[in-house]
């Protein structure tokens, strides 16, 4: 079995030519695409070809008569210039060739909707009981995408993550964050610390007890691995770079588990390999300037637990669907009210075939925001890593395919919490299934956090 994307080219170019379409990119990349296979397979077979031709001159030589060997050796140098010179061809139109795959994203599934970009999103389920501040009735109902949904709603817009963070808890400083590191940064004090641990631990404990093996990674890729894994050229500007280096920092650790099987070969009764991982994320969030200024929202570095399956071709939209189902088990028992989208195909990364985004409610920003992004790569990943599977049984072999989705990452998380769970004394009530997380650590909440003073209505 070949590269998906490779033998759309080869047997059906107009899926190609459509995915591309759907993504709003330019479809002639396709052309491009099959002229430059078509002139590789058929470099390849003249190759084949001369060498054959080759190798039966060379043969005949030792046995030939002496007044016929000269002749036999100038055929074979003859035939040897002529094959030299078709296989740098070979080799140029090659790299053409896989340099312009590199760049195709992945085949889009039937089911993503389509349009230019996340005003396409299509909900597709919603959960829990939202707060909803009266002036924002009507565009919560437009945002429910015409799903029913239980609802209160406030007569007073509750205070923003942002201030409650800072100037109500008092539990982190921003402003001083940005003077020693600049916009973006944060530092997060006593109570929040706590609650940033519990909801790691929480994600951790869950995902392992479904039997999702507990990994470490790398924090820092080489560049060959890290364009593997991401469109490189299009998200140069959100990763970091190691200054002199060949390293980036990762911006989630779906980067370094992906790469946990490089250049091997899986057999099919290994399958599925279900990973939940850890780490820091840093991100520049370069295109993000005027948005999410205040609190820690859209930040440079949070943690991060990850989800991610490696899987035969014909499971994969099955373990998709586990992926959002885990992440919603994680945010029902947080109490965090939320809907799913399908996303757009305008607004899909590369690596994507089809993602849902989990999103929460924020009554203070009177919107949904993202939490979760779970995606199905099928094999667009698995090429670039060259990570095969092998079926003795059934005598085949092929790409694996790798999905990966967020289980919980931190400070978004927190976000949630500091405007869903807030009171008007300023206490912020700490979700009941994180309390356990908290329990043995002396210091640390256990039910509510409280505000540096006491707030008056």
């Amino acid at each position: 079995m070949s590269w998906s994307v490779l033998e759309s080219i080869r047997k059906n170019p107009e899926i190609l030519r459509d995915s591309l379409k759907k993504r709003y990119l330019d479809p002639s990349i396709a052309d491009k695409a099959v002229e430059l296979d078509k002139r590789w397979r058929e470099l390849q077979q003249e190759v084949n070809k001369l060498r054959h031709q080759h190798n039966v001159i060379s043969s005949k030589i030792p046995r030939a008569k002496p007044e016929e060997q000269e002749e036999l050796k100038r055929q074979a140098r003859e035939l040897l210039q002529v094959l030299e010179a078709k296989e740098k061809e070979l080799e140029e139109v090659e790299r053409q060739r896989d340099e312009l795959l590199r760049d195709i994203p992945n085949l889009i599934h039937e089911s993503v909707p389509i349009g230019p970009d996340d005003s396409y999103n299509v909900p597709v389920r919603v959960y829990g009981r939202f707060k909803v501040y009266k002036e924002d009735l009507d565009s919560f109902l437009k945002q429910l995408g015409g799903l029913k949904a239980d609802y209160v709603v406030l007569e007073k817009r509750p205070v923003g993550h942002a201030d409650m963070l800072e100037q109500i808890l008092g539990l982190g400083n921003t402003l001083k964050a940005s003077e020693v590191a600049g916009s973006r940064f944060y530092y997060l004090f006593d109570d929040l610390v706590w609650l940033d641990f519990a909801l790691l631990l929480y994600a951790i404990d869950t995902m392992t007890q479904k039997g999702y093996k507990l990994v470490l990674p790398p924090y820092m890729l080489r560049g060959e691995i890290i364009s593997s894994v991401i469109d490189l050229a299009t998200f140069k500007d959100a990763i970091y770079k190691i200054e002199g280096e060949d390293l980036y920092l990762i911006a989630t650790a779906e980067h370094p588990i992906a790469a946990m099987y490089w250049k091997e070969t899986i057999p099919a009764e290994e399958l599925p390999i279900k990973i939940v991982g850890f780490s820091p994320a840093f991100r520049k969030e370069a295109g993000a300037a005027n948005k999410d200024l205040k609190g820690i929202f859209r930040v440079h570095q949070f943690h991060k637990v990850e989800q991610f399956i490696f899987s035969m071709p014909e499971d994969s939209w099955k373990f998709h669907e586990e992926l959002i189902s885990n992440a919603e088990e994680l945010f029902r028992g947080l109490e965090l009210p939320y809907r799913v989208v399908n996303i757009a195909s305008g607004d899909l990364g590369a690596c994507a075939a089809k993602k849902y985004d989990l999103e929460v409610w924020m009554p203070a920003q009177g919107k949904f925001r993202e939490m979760v992004s779970a995606s199905n790569c099928t094999d667009w990943q698995a090429y670039r890593l060259q990570i095969r599977f092998v079926d003795m049984k059934n005598k085949r072999k092929g790409f694996v395919h790798t999905l990966n989705s967020t289980a919980v990452a931190s400070t978004r998380t927190i976000t949630a919490v500091l405007e869903n769970f807030q009171n008007e004394d300023g206490t912020v009530e700490i979700p009941k299934v994180l309390r356990k997380y908290l329990e043995p650590f002396a210091k640390a909440p256990k039910d509510y956090i409280h505000p540096k003073k006491k707030v008056t209505a």
